[in-house]
């Protein structure tokens, strides 16, 4: 009997440790039913190229049936997006954020570190509360719209979830973009999409 109590035992330590190993450290805390979500970023997310509310944000809350709240700012470097955004997540208190920032410094080659300095601080203020965080990834027009290196980097770097080459791959195809930096309806749509399966895939719904 002892020897079946030790293997037992020594099952369920095993069957434990391959729990852990095979944990996702990506995984998001399922959201609430009326949980907000808080989209930020700029031109991209504010939707330039379409309706707003047709804008990726006004989609996914419709895919979602949850409040998806657009901060998009048109124009914006990450610089401002990163003063910015502490104030918006103490005003709308959301329980995700959808980071999609960073387009127009790739766009006017602004320096790579700061760029991914200026990330890293919109991630902090929404872990300081206790705000979950993904990312989409933007890509670089002038090298065939293959997504910036620095988003992958940091998104390995603080495992948080990333939507990477959805973006570069509908800016790449004149079906669904408005012109060479932003996305037409159907292009918001289909990045609704690819955002609600990235929030399925990690456990968010």
């Amino acid at each position: 009997m002892k020897m079946i109590g030790k293997m037992v035992y020594l099952v369920l330590s095993l069957l434990l440790l391959v729990s852990c190993n095979n944990s996702d450290p990506k995984a998001l805390t399922h959201l609430r039913p009326n949980a907000d979500l808080l989209a930020f970023g700029d031109s991209l997310t504010l939707g330039t190229g379409a309706d707003p509310q047709l804008s990726y944000p006004a989609q996914l809350s419709r895919l979602l049936g949850r409040n998806v709240i657009n901060a998009g700012v048109s124009g914006e470097l990450s610089s401002a997006g990163a003063r910015r955004l502490p104030g918006a997540l103490d005003q709308y208190e959301p329980e995700l954020l959808i980071l999609l920032h960073g387009g127009n410094d790739i766009l006017q080659r602004r320096d790579r570190d700061d760029l991914r300095d200026n990330l890293r601080r919109m991630y902090e203020a929404a872990h300081q509360r206790q705000v979950e965080v993904v990312m989409i990834a933007v890509p670089q027009p002038n090298l065939g719209f293959s997504d910036a290196e620095v988003y992958e980097d940091l998104a390995t770097q603080l495992q948080i979830p990333l939507l990477s080459e959805t973006l570069g791959d509908l800016l790449a195809d004149p079906q669904y973009r408005s012109d060479t930096v932003h996305l037409n309806a159907q292009g918001y749509r289909q990045l609704a999409e690819a955002v609600a399966d990235l929030l399925w895939e990690n456990g968010a719904l």
